[in-house]
């Protein structure tokens, strides 16, 4: 039992002994302040660290504005012939210049109701007078899809503020109003019409800007924005076109085989019994 008690006694006055020693104390405050101080920056740094890169789904590049970047893509796409197979696409009847040839012009009209017309647009087929899809020129936004039996239907696509591209002569229709479509999406299918019965099977296409019909050759493999910065003439232009009896009022060409020469011929016999 001494022997233990001595023991004892020794280990507790060599921990004082220890103690007394003017390095001691120090030494444990500044262990214990380090240990603090660096807990302290850890945490003070993790907390930093997630609330300066508080990144969000919005802020990936390309995430921001992307009906602005949908709008340039338009901009900067080519139009294109309203037909899957543009190389066998034959164009049956082309658009009525009022500046091109005479035998241009000729070929350009649509006789309907005892009247030639001028084409407003094209009037694509395919050979042999077989059905085909009719797809989107230019991705947009579709504006009209109205059932008409003298025009075969038509479909309305718009572009940009002002410019639109017409499909008639169309059946099983595969888009509605307000539906945004994709260049080359089919819209629907060719089929005929009464106001051109002569094209068969055929999709009329036009390209109009604020209601002005323009030459749709002359923008096919060319970007919206070309149609956008051209400046067109209104002196004889059509303006836009309802249906087939509204084209008559506004822009007639007769037929130059028809009441002219009965009315020649009544004059010279009024003149012969005088």
């Amino acid at each position: 039992m001494r022997e233990e008690e001595n023991k004892r006694s020794s280990q507790s006055s060599s921990v004082k002994r220890f103690f007394k020693k003017r390095w001691v104390f120090p030494a444990i405050y500044i262990a214990s302040a380090a240990i603090i101080l660096s807990a302290v920056l850890w945490y003070q740094t993790s907390n930093n660290a997630s609330d300066k890169y508080d990144y969000k789904s919005t802020d990936i590049a390309g995430k921001k504005n992307q009906e602005p970047a949908m709008e340039v893509s338009k901009t900067f796409e080519d139009f294109k012939m309203p037909v899957e197979k543009a190389d066998a696409a034959i164009v049956k009847t082309k658009f009525y210049d009022f500046n091109g040839k005479a035998e241009d012009q000729e070929a350009a009209l649509v006789f309907y109701n005892n009247t030639y017309q001028p084409n407003t647009g094209i009037d694509v087929t395919m050979k042999d007078d077989e059905s085909f899809n009719v797809v989107a020129s230019l991705s947009g936004t579709v504006t009209r899809v109205d059932e008409d039996a003298v025009l075969g239907n038509v479909i309305e696509v718009e572009h940009d503020k002002g410019i639109v591209t017409q499909y008639q002569s169309v059946k099983d229709i595969k888009i509605k109003v307000g539906q945004e479509v994709k260049q080359g999406q089919v819209l629907a299918t060719a089929g005929q019409s009464l106001f051109n019965e002569k094209a068969g099977t055929h999709v009329h296409f036009e390209i109009r800007k604020d209601g002005i019909a323009v030459n749709p050759s002359d923008y096919f493999n060319k970007s919206l924005s070309t149609l956008q910065e051209a400046e067109l003439s209104t002196d004889k232009a059509s303006e836009s076109v309802e249906t087939p009896q509204m084209k008559e009022k506004e822009q007639m060409i007769e037929d130059p085989d028809s009441s002219p020469d009965v009315d020649k011929e009544s004059t010279s016999t009024e003149k012969a019994n005088s």
